[in-house]
C-alpha cells in the first residue's frame, strides 16, 4: 500500500457533498503556483462528490463563465495587477456576493487570496453568517522590500492579520510558516501541504533535443532556474553562484524558465545566459527534466511549488532552509540546504557540487523518491476535511 492510499483511509470520501464558494484572484490558465494549486483542488474537489462555485475576476473581455458538472464560474470585474500584468486585482463586490449567496447559500466560503475581491468575500459571508475558510498563499509583507516600500511591511502585515482572523480557519502550506504568521498574530492556523504531478514532472521527461538546444552534451553541466524573473526571486544569487559553478565547470549553462519585469535587463546584462521564457505542460516538465542542477534562492516564498517540481524531475536542489524545502529536503541526502539568507553558503554549496557528477546524480535520484509520497489526492483529502469541519462548526462569522 502506498503513502496516498494511507492517507485516504484517514480521509474517506465526505458523508455528504458540499457546495463550496472558493474566491481567487487568480486561477488556471494563468500560470503561478496559487492558480496551479487551486486548479487541482478544484478538480479533486468534484471527482470528491462536491460542487465548486468559483468567483474570479475576468482575465479578458471576450471571456464567458465556465458551465461543468459541479462546477459553477462567476466572473467579475478586475485590473491588472502592477508588474504583474497577466493576472487581475478584483474590485470590491460585496453586494453582488451577498444577492449571490443570499440566493442559493454555500455550505462554506474559502477565499485563496487577500485583494479587494476576498475582502468583499469575507464582508458578505460575516452578513449572512456563512462558515468562512482562507488560504495563506503569499509573503505580500515580505515583497514590499524587494520593491522600495519596505515601509509598507507593517501595515501589510496588520492588513493581512486582520484579513485571516476574520475567518474561522486559515490554511498554510508548511509548519514552519504556521510558526512565524502565529508569531505575528494569526490565529487558526492549519497546515494542508502542496502536492506534485509525478506523472507529468519526471526524470522521463528528459530531452537531447532540448540539451542539446542549448549547447550542452548528455555529460556536460545544465543549471536551471524555473520562476518569476523579479526581484522578490533574488536572482543576483542565482548568477553568482553559477559563475562559481562555472569557473570548475566551464562547459556549464545556465537556463533561466519564465518571464517577469526583471527579464529584460537581466537578458540584457548576461547574454551568456539561456532564457527559455514561460513553459507550459509536458514542455515545462522536459525543461525541468532536461537540467542537472537546480538553483533556487527565493526569500519570500510561503512554499514554492518549483522546489517540489524539481525534485520530482530528479534534479539535484540547492536551496534556502525554508517553505518547501525545509519539509521535503535532507541536508546531503536528497538535496542540499544553506542557512536562511545565507548567500554565501548558498553559493558555497553550488560550486561544490558542480564537479561531482555522480553526488548530482545521487540527489536527484533520492529527490524523485521523496516525491512519490507527495500525490494531489492526499492534499486534496486533507483540504476536504478542513471545509468539513468549518462548515459543520457551531458558529459562522459574527
Amino acid at each position: 500500500m502506498n503513502n496516498a492510499d494511507l492517507v485516504l483511509q484517514n480521509f474517506p470520501a465526505a458523508t455528504r457533498s458540499l457546495r463550496i464558494a472558493m474566491v481567487t484572484e487568480t486561477y488556471p490558465p494563468e500560470i503561478n503556483g496559487v492558480a496551479m494549486t487551486m486548479g487541482r483542488i478544484v478538480a479533486g474537489l468534484q471527482e470528491r462528490g462536491h460542487t465548486v462555485q468559483l468567483i474570479r475576476p475576468r482575465q479578458n473581455a471576450s471571456e464567458q463563465p465556465a458551465q461543468q458538472p459541479r462546477f459553477e464560474e462567476v466572473l467579475q470585474r478586475g485590473v491588472p495587477i502592477p508588474r504583474y500584468d497577466a493576472l487581475k486585482l478584483g474590485l470590491p463586490a460585496k453586494q453582488a456576493l451577498s444577492r449571490l449567496w443570499a440566493k442559493q447559500r454555500p455550505d462554506i466560503v474559502h477565499v485563496v487570496t487577500e485583494g479587494p475581491l476576498g475582502w468583499s468575500a469575507l464582508s458578505a459571508a460575516a452578513k449572512l453568517r456563512l462558515p468562512v475558510a482562507t488560504d495563506f498563499h503569499t509573503n505580500f509583507h515580505s515583497y514590499s522590500e524587494h520593491y522600495g516600500v519596505g515601509w509598507l511591511k507593517k501595515p501589510i502585515t496588520a492588513y493581512l492579520r486582520k484579513f485571516h482572523n476574520k475567518a474561522q480557519r486559515t490554511l498554510v502550506p508548511t509548519a514552519s510558516l504556521r510558526d512565524e504568521l502565529s508569531a505575528l498574530g494569526l490565529a487558526k492556523l492549519q497546515v494542508v501541504a502542496r502536492g506534485v504531478d509525478t506523472r507529468q514532472f519526471h526524470p522521463g521527461r528528459r530531452s537531447r533535443e532540448l540539451r542539446a538546444s542549448w549547447g550542452a552534451g548528455e555529460n556536460d553541466l545544465v543549471v536551471s532556474y524555473v520562476g518569476r524573473l523579479a526581484p522578490e526571486k533574488n536572482l543576483p544569487v542565482v548568477l553568482q553562484a553559477f559563475a562559481l559553478m562555472r569557473e570548475l565547470r566551464p562547459d556549464a549553462k545556465l537556463v533561466l524558465v519564465g518571464d517577469g519585469p526583471e527579464r529584460a535587463r537581466l537578458q540584457r546584462e548576461n547574454p551568456q545566459v539561456i532564457f527559455a521564457g514561460m513553459r507550459t505542460g509536458e514542455d515545462l516538465a522536459a525543461h525541468y527534466a532536461s537540467g542537472d542542477v537546480f538553483l533556487f534562492p527565493s526569500i519570500t516564498e510561503t512554499y514554492g511549488n518549483v522546489t517540489i517540481e524539481a525534485m520530482a524531475s530528479g534534479l539535484a536542489v540547492v536551496a534556502y532552509d525554508y517553505a518547501s524545502a525545509r519539509e521535503h529536503i535532507r541536508h546531503h541526502m536528497n538535496g542540499l540546504l544553506a542557512p536562511f539568507n545565507n548567500s554565501e553558503d548558498f553559493m558555497r554549496l553550488a560550486a561544490a557540487l558542480a564537479a561531482d557528477n555522480e553526488r548530482i546524480r545521487e540527489l536527484g535520484a533520492r529527490a524523485r523518491t521523496t516525491t512519490e509520497k507527495l500525490d494531489w489526492s492526499c492534499i486534496v483529502a486533507e483540504f476536504e476535511q478542513a471545509m468539513i469541519e468549518v462548515s459543520s462548526s457551531d458558529h459562522a462569522l459574527a
